[in-house]
């Protein structure tokens, strides 16, 4: 079958289903000196001679700041309903906490207020891993006040915006800042070792409950989640080993922030270490604090592991089988494997959890390739990624999984965290010299799907 002919359509997800298009403050925004805004840690860790093979970073990024309007009447074009974004944390509180940055409080009322009156709904993301820099020179997500710190940062928030935002996420993939920023070093702020992962995982387990509960109580009505990595793992052989390394790494990988949320603690049974938690860095109560009944999780997903057993491998005894080394047929710019099914494995994983109320995919995409070529992007390698994922979402919604809505990642080209500017994820291309947009094929097809 044509890839531009897929054998669902729009309705068959049903007339409440969600579809959009996900972004993030730090990625898209730029202005990074501009109207009171202070430093992250991705501004100070982008500039740190130190770090990554490109040297670039977000100071400009995709101008979103100003242009925002254009960029929101774009989506629109698209046929999407709802936006996902995040705010700036130093923007709002350029120290991290005490005193407020009225002026960036001011684009945030600016941005929510158009996109209402195009009528598009705003689903904001509290925390997409800016944390601002003042507060990373204390510590950080290591130091137990970023508890203090955060419940602050969102109290301000949603007093500011929750009467006219209903929809809201608390994290964005606590498990890849945790990780890729506090244990391997390959994210802001660059700390490594698992001294410093294990309190910034239990720090994060508890600001997802806390968060939840101030927007609850600032927003009575709100829709309130967060935002979760997930990969199905699959033992690279049926020997014991393998099958006890895939249980370790889907453990630390799909259980570490859902199952305190649930009030199920952390899943210590297959990856013991986790233990030193409880043991190093909890205070009575804190799995009683990480607990919240959430609206719904948002599941990201982009690729299965495949993993074996790994004695060199410290702390988790593992190993992932690489896409190549698997003889896997498509993978993405970013050496992904191309796994449709693997999203309807995480639903249906997650939506065993008897607490979990309903399922949206916050983000899922791809990057390729993409070359501007007399004015047109032709992306067919992302279009028939898009509709072999959104095929095994309906799979999972037509078998009864709670799915309710769908984010593709992302409405545009942007800064790909500690792969720069390389990777192209958008459904929209940026010219970054220019800043000139081109809809891609991919972008249109979501145009004709989701306007017919």
């Amino acid at each position: 079958m044509h890839p531009s002919s897929p054998s669902f359509s729009r309705q068959d997800f049903g007339a409440d289903f969600v579809w959009g298009a996900a972004t993030a403050a730090y990625q898209i925004e730029g202005a990074h000196q501009t109207d009171g805004r202070g430093p992250s840690i991705w501004d100070t860790f982008t500039h740190d001679k130190r770090w990554g093979r490109l040297r670039d970073h977000g100071d400009v990024a995709c101008e979103f700041y100003h242009r925002y309007e254009t960029d929101l009447a774009l989506l629109k074009s698209l046929g999407f309903k709802a936006f996902r974004f995040s705010l700036s944390w130093s923007r709002i509180m350029p120290d991290g906490t005490g005193r407020v940055n009225e002026r960036g409080l001011a684009f945030y009322n600016r941005l929510i207020d158009t996109c209402l009156a195009m009528g598009i709904e705003p689903w904001v993301t509290l925390y997409h891993w800016d944390l601002p820099h003042a507060l990373e020179a204390k510590g950080g997500w290591t130091n137990r006040a970023v508890i203090r710190w955060f419940s602050e940062f969102v109290d301000c928030c949603t007093k500011a915006f929750g009467h006219k935002v209903k929809n809201w996420m608390v994290l964005n993939e606590p498990l890849v800042f945790t990780a890729g920023g506090y244990f391997a070093g390959i994210h802001a702020p660059g700390r490594r070792g698992l001294w410093n992962f294990l309190p910034a995982v239990h720090h994060a387990v508890i600001c997802q409950g806390e968060g939840g509960r101030i927007i609850r109580r600032n927003v009575p009505h709100a829709r309130i989640g967060t935002t979760l990595f997930c990969a199905p793992v699959e033992p690279h052989t049926q020997q014991v080993r393998d099958v006890r390394a895939a249980a370790r790494i889907d453990a630390l990988g799909n259980r570490l922030f859902i199952e305190p949320s649930l009030g199920l603690g952390y899943p210590v049974r297959e990856a013991p270490l986790l233990k030193q938690i409880m043991t190093k860095y909890a205070n009575l109560g804190d799995l009683q604090r990480a607990t919240f009944d959430f609206d719904f999780i948002g599941l990201q997903n982009y690729f299965r592991l495949v993993v074996r057993h790994d004695w060199l491998t410290p702390y988790f005894w593992a190993r992932e089988v690489k896409p190549h080394r698997r003889q896997v047929t498509e993978t993405t710019d970013m050496a992904w494997e191309v796994y449709p099914k693997g999203i309807y494995q995480v639903i249906r994983q997650f939506s065993a959890y008897e607490k979990v109320n309903e399922i949206i995919i916050t983000e899922n995409g791809a990057a390729f390739p993409d070359r501007l070529e007399n004015g047109v992007v032709n992306d067919p390698q992302r279009l028939a990624f898009y509709q072999a994922y959104l095929r095994e979402v309906l799979r999972a919604k037509q078998e009864g999984f709670k799915v309710g809505g769908y984010f593709a990642w992302s409405l545009m080209d942007n800064f790909e965290w500690a792969e720069g500017y390389r990777p192209r994820f958008g459904l929209v291309y940026v010219d970054y010299p220019t800043q000139q947009r081109i809809v891609k094929q991919s972008g249109h097809w979501f145009r004709d799907f989701l306007t017919r």
